[in-house]
């Protein structure tokens, strides 16, 4: 397996290691060599890893090729968490107060590198702190107050900031890590045997309402199961559950994803699980993804801020671009020429590094095929809202306007349409997806896989009704079972 690190410059990398080769992240992003790749490990150690740059996109690109990159995108998200930090520090309570018992001064900052840190009698701390957040460099602070420490904060180091007296001792453990040493995370178990629906009643633009909410619970009810409504503010709680389902709009920069990484870590069964959140969240993802596996969807292109000149010649006006984590038609926006385009991609830059171009299909509805463990649920059509591309129109005075809606059986559905949004859906995982495809003659094109599909009473249960949360409540019950089994 080839083993590649990635950094913004070639000279943030100060070791010399004949056997690994040293990219920048651009090249790795953009150069098609790459993306052709079938075994890589890539060890990414761009400067930042914060959601959308350059070193947020190496980790999420690498994962769509089917490279295994370090940091993972879970392992990223958790060092912006205060919760994890304070969950991790709580964790490790007795270790870090025994460890940094002979430190005078109230503050202390732990080098790790590999899993290692220069001086032995800090081994077990900086291996347990590793294995919770996996990155080849890190730097945790500690604080003590009132006789006792606590982590206060852990982040990433480029290797341009390692020290000099520290070079060897790296190139050691570098060389041993590389060589193919793996650390493997605690286990954790779940101790309570109840179902909990994360839900804001409030939320403009939810994946429920309130009725298909309470048609959960009871389907939860009559395979003997309790059902508590949990919000926001809940977070501590979850490890009172033993399952997790997100009935909230989710986002990798939201507590939604907060409460998924924190329910699986406690090894509930979570649905929508933390790494169809991270993947079905960003549309630069879904499209490596689906380009990799050939899977037909419209010509798209990734944008950065080099490339505008190629994508205004490639692709016909008009076409679409999309901020990568847009939901419910928000961020996305036509542009019919070269000037609008340039305006559109200063504004949404502002944001991310890398956006997403592709070619428009008007047609008069998108499908949408709900699927669950492997099994579509429900097929339902959804129109363009009146004199508009979308099927949301946001521009209306008075609030967002939707297009019409028709459910149909599963049974009555294009075969096509069907089988192209399981394939796209098992890229993903096994999780609850709706797969958005559009059709033209007799080609399908996927849209996107959502991993947080509508679930409205009175629209996409109208063929299926009360059957439709009675198979999802029992497949979250079937996974609690078996791994109560495993356990």
């Amino acid at each position: 397996m080839q083993i590649f690190v990635v950094v913004n410059n070639l000279k943030d990398w100060p070791l010399d290691i004949p056997e690994i080769e040293v990219v920048e992240a651009k090249t790795y992003l953009m150069d098609p060599a790459y993306s052709k790749m079938r075994h890589a490990r890539i060890f990414n150690l761009c400067r930042s890893y914060r959601y959308q740059t350059i070193g947020y996109y190496v980790t999420l690109i690498a994962t769509a090729r089917g490279h295994k990159p370090q940091p993972s995108l879970l392992a990223m998200q958790d060092f912006k968490s205060s919760a994890m930090i304070r969950f991790v520090s709580q964790e490790l309570d007795e270790l870090i107060q025994k460890s940094l018992k002979t430190i005078h001064s109230n503050r202390f900052t732990l080098s790790i590198y590999f899993g290692k840190n220069v001086a032995q009698k800090y081994e077990r701390l900086s291996s347990h702190l590793f294995k919770e957040f996996q990155a080849p460099f890190l730097q945790a602070q500690f604080h003590r107050d009132s006789q006792k420490w606590c982590l206060a904060s852990i982040g990433t180091i480029s290797g341009n900031e390692i020290p000099l007296e520290h070079h060897d001792f790296v190139l050691e453990k570098a060389r041993d890590f590389f060589l193919g040493r793996k650390t493997i995370a605690p286990k954790k178990s779940s101790k309570t045997y109840d179902l909990a629906i994360l839900y804001n009643p409030e939320e403009k633009y939810g994946p429920s309402n309130e009725k298909a909410i309470q048609k959960f619970i009871k389907a939860a009810d009559s395979l003997g199961m309790s059902t508590e409504i949990i919000h926001k503010e809940d977070f501590g709680r979850l490890a009172e559950f033993d399952a997790l389902l997100i009935r909230e709009t989710t986002n990798v920069n939201h507590h939604t994803y907060r409460f998924a990484r924190r329910a699986a870590a406690e090894g509930l069964v979570v649905v929508d699980d933390p790494e169809s959140i991270l993947r079905c969240s960003n549309k630069v993802y879904m499209t490596e993804l689906l380009e990799r596996y050939s899977i037909s969807a419209p010509k798209t292109i990734i944008v950065h801020k080099d490339n505008l000149e190629e994508v205004a010649t490639t692709l016909s006006f008009p076409f679409v671009i999309k901020q990568p984590d847009s939901a419910f038609s928000q961020g996305v926006v036509k542009v019919s020429s070269k000037e609008e385009f340039t305006q559109v991609c200063s504004s949404l830059m502002e944001k991310s590094d890398l956006l997403v171009a592709q070619e428009f299909l008007p047609t008069d509805f998108d499908w949408r095929v709900a699927i669950f463990d492997g099994q579509p649920l429900y097929v339902c059509k959804y129109f363009m809202a009146r004199n508009h591309w979308q099927i949301y129109n946001h521009s209306c005075k008075g609030g967002a306007v939707t297009g019409k809606y028709e459910t149909i059986p599963v049974s009555q559905a294009p075969k096509q349409i069907i089988r192209t949004a399981l394939k796209a859906a098992k890229l993903i995982g096994d999780g609850l997806y709706g797969v958005d495809l559009k059709q033209i003659d007799k080609e399908c094109y996927v849209i996107e896989v959502n991993d947080n599909p509508s679930i409205d009473a009175g629209v996409e249960d109208l063929v299926l009704q009360e059957e439709l949360y009675h198979k999802i409540i029992s497949t979250i019950l079937h996974r609690i079972e078996k791994q109560k089994r495993r356990l």
